[in-house]
């Protein structure tokens, strides 16, 4: 594909604009009538001597730790187990769980977690619905709240990734 000197000019116009590939993509595909596939375009960038621009993320606002929160919901309760008005969010110093993005042989599902008391450890539900804890001393033993915390933490991530 050949460009004449406008047709470059205006691509690279759109990179300053802050148009991503896809932009440019379809631009070029309105404009010029020209379908080029998305690795097409990133050649042709690179043949022009053009570099995105890479988008600048705003930080996360700030929370005010200050004001009053909810109360704590009680054991059993429906709501979910957290910081007080943040329902999923670990409370400081509780159980977090993280799911694999690749799991581990043998396993349905497994993961990561940090128990209250900064002991990390992995974990794998098997096909059978059996969980097993490794990654620790074999003598260490997460507190009954914790453990409560991990199963629900587990159902909970598990659930997000449709799996119940």
């Amino acid at each position: 594909m050949q460009l004449n000197d406008e047709q470059k000019g205006l691509v690279a116009q759109w990179v300053k604009e802050g148009c991503g590939l896809s932009e440019i993509q379809r631009r070029l595909a309105d404009q010029f009538k020209l379908n080029l596939l998305y690795m097409d375009v990133r050649f042709l960038l690179i043949e022009l001597g053009l570099n995105l621009q890479e988008k600048k993320s705003s930080p996360p606002p700030q929370k005010d730790l200050s004001a009053p929160s909810s109360p704590v919901p009680a054991p059993g309760s429906d709501a979910e187990p957290g910081i007080p008005g943040l329902p999923g969010e670990p409370a400081p110093g509780g159980v977090i769980v993280d799911v694999d993005r690749l799991m581990r042989p043998g396993s349905l599902v497994s993961g990561t977690v940090v128990f209250s008391d900064g002991v990390k450890a992995t974990w794998a539900l098997d096909q059978a619905g059996r969980l097993a804890l490794g990654g620790t001393d074999k003598s260490y033993r997460p507190s009954a709240q914790d453990v409560q915390e991990f199963q629900v933490s587990i159902a909970r991530e598990l659930q997000k990734r449709g799996y119940g």
